[in-house]
């Protein structure tokens, strides 16, 4: 596991974004935690611009966040669009 991911920061994001800390397979949950490793491995990859296995889990990472955007889009619109709108989203 990543060393910038304890177990401790999950809980705080499965906590704030969940129905509980130890909600972990809500989409919003996810969605969180998918968007907090984005923001990290985008700023590695600012810095190291040669590193393409960081590149490529970077862009599988923000595949999967969009595969759970949409399909929480489908099935509940409004917890679509409050996720969007907690996380800074732009759709």
């Amino acid at each position: 596991m990543a060393e910038y991911l304890q177990p401790a920061k999950k809980q705080e994001v499965f906590a704030k974004y969940g129905k509980s800390n130890t909600d972990t397979g809500s989409a919003e949950s996810q969605i969180a935690l998918f968007s907090y490793r984005i923001a990290h491995l985008t700023e590695h990859v600012k810095t190291n611009k040669k590193d393409v296995v960081t590149r490529r889990s970077l862009l599988r990472l923000v595949g999967k966040r969009r595969q759970l955007l949409d399909y929480l889009k489908e099935v509940d619109i409004e917890r679509y669009r409050n996720i969007v709108k907690e996380l800074g989203l732009r759709r």
